[in-house]
């Protein structure tokens, strides 16, 4: 059986809005082919994990939901783990909702144990307005991830970071952030796979949460220059990945398979 798994960033790793990244779809072949386990970890917390599984489907690469992980749902196991059964004011869409629902959450307008911000294109004024509210009421300030912007094929939209930025400035509340790179979700992701930290490599396109979280965590890592990060990009930033690659196509069977055992 393989001792070495792999966590995979998505958006500029796998995909480019609706495009597949070359050599993503063979990539994922060929960790089938050895049995070599892997989850797709994502910080958008708008797509419920069978939504995710859904479109990876449809872009060609076959994915069941246990296959994926999401920042919505690291969200709803750490909030179950604080506090069983509790309140959430959502400012985000379905998939984290139902994370939320997943794991005994109710998703109530007031008197909230929490306000959880998540990112999407449905939020309005008001929901913020209503979540600083709920903050200065006594309401614990949650983000899923703090990544200040979401890249599109349209462009740039602001991401959760930008989001509970707002509620951050107006309460003077600092957000707890679980997506990546927090230990939280990292360690969680790990966990589903049954492996120890010096098992993992992350793959991903963002040092600052991708590489940042792994080096955070023990984890070997590669960086894909497919998203939004360039090699010479690499001199600002004190922690280097384990390897760099053009796309997740180039990474090496050596790299791969280095704690495959050989077959008897």
């Amino acid at each position: 059986m393989a001792r070495t798994g792999f966590l995979l960033d998505m958006d500029g790793v796998i995909y480019r809005g609706s495009k597949l990244i070359p050599g993503a779809s063979e990539f994922i072949s060929r960790l089938r082919k050895h049995d070599i386990p892997f989850r797709f970890l994502t910080n958008n917390s708008q797509r419920a994990r069978r939504d995710v599984a859904l479109k990876l489907r449809r872009l060609g690469i076959p994915a069941s939901e246990n296959e994926v992980f999401t920042c919505a749902m690291a969200t709803a196991r750490f909030l179950a783990s604080q506090k069983p059964n509790g309140t959430a004011y959502v400012i985000g869409e379905h998939g984290l909702a139902a994370a939320l629902h997943r794991n005994g959450y109710s998703v109530v307008d007031d008197d909230a144990d929490f306000v959880v911000v998540g990112e999407g294109r449905t939020l309005t004024f008001e929901m913020i307005e209503r979540g600083v509210r709920l903050v200065e009421k006594g309401a614990r300030l949650i983000a899923t991830n703090l990544d200040p912007n979401c890249p599109t094929e349209q462009g740039t939209r602001p991401g959760c970071g930008a989001i509970v930025a707002m509620i951050e400035r107006a309460t003077g509340v600092e957000a707890f952030s679980v997506g990546k790179p927090s230990p939280i979700m990292m360690r969680a992701a790990r966990k589903e796979m049954g492996l120890r930290t010096d098992e993992i490599v992350m793959v991903g396109d963002t040092m600052e949460t991708d590489i940042l979280g792994a080096v955070q965590m023990g984890y070997r890592s590669v960086l894909v220059l497919s998203g939004g990060t360039r090699r010479q990009d690499l001199r600002n930033f004190a922690y280097q990945p384990d390897l760099v690659v053009e796309n997740v196509g180039r990474i090496p069977d050596s790299f791969i398979l280095e704690n495959v055992p050989a077959l008897a």
